[in-house]
């Protein structure tokens, strides 16, 4: 009797029909750092990235969000700002307006108001856009300094109209003279407007450097080094 033709234990694993079929040349294996990462860095967009279109509507997007932030900055700049007090007096048949303290700094604390709340928005704006969109990416960055940009126009103006009346002239004369009212406000320094864009700006791109995505460092299995060329 010949005993029945069954293979050794080694080539039936090799063959069993169990076996898992190999991956293919350049594919991330489950659990390794390539694989971490695209799923990381690509998200719900897949390997190719969300697209330039898209980019491009998510940045409009995020520009009209942190501009319309402007309207609260507004409101906060024309509660917290000091008053400039004036005072009104008739000379020589005419009213003329001037300062009740010529030495006080009021005008100096407006302005350093409107740069302190700019660069608390900056903050705020850039930590939140990296929170919701990691990726980063031209648009998405030029989308935020130009919100940033609008939303301290925005304020601006908005702080100016709900602030005492601009005609310095008639406001004295309605108040009678010698009677103490506030200066409308204003920005002396117009570059406290880009205190929110610049902060905004620079934080994002250094969570991003610090803390966004990384290409991943290449794998070697099995011990094995990158072919070198023959000298």
């Amino acid at each position: 009797m010949t005993a029945p033709l069954t293979p050794p234990p080694h080539e039936r694993s090799a063959q069993g029909p169990w076996q898992p079929p190999a991956a293919a040349p350049g594919a991330a294996a489950p659990g390794s750092q390539q694989a971490e990462y695209a799923e990381y860095a690509h998200g719900w967009y897949g390997q190719d990235g969300p697209g330039m279109k898209t980019e491009v509507r998510e940045a409009g997007v995020v520009a009209l969000a942190v501009a319309l932030g402007g309207v609260l900055l507004g409101l906060l700049w024309w509660w917290l700002a000091p008053h400039v007090p004036l005072v009104g007096d008739v000379a020589e048949g005419s009213w003329v307006v001037y300062l009740k303290d010529t030495e006080g700094e009021q005008a100096v604390g407006v302005d350093g108001t409107f740069t302190l709340l700019g660069l608390g928005f900056g903050v705020v704006s850039a930590l939140v856009v990296f929170l919701l969109r990691r990726r980063g990416g031209v648009p998405l960055v030029v989308g935020l300094a130009l919100g940033g940009l609008l939303g301290s126009l925005l304020a601006w103006r908005l702080g100016v109209w709900l602030g005492p009346a601009e005609d310095v002239v008639a406001h004295a004369r309605e108040v009678g003279k010698g009677v103490t009212f506030s200066a409308p406000l204003k920005l002396g320094a117009k570059g406290a407007l880009l205190a929110w864009p610049l902060a905004a700006l620079v934080l994002h791109l250094g969570l991003t450097a610090l803390f966004g995505p990384r290409d991943p460092e290449p794998e070697f299995e099995h011990g094995a080094y990158p072919s070198q060329p023959a000298a």
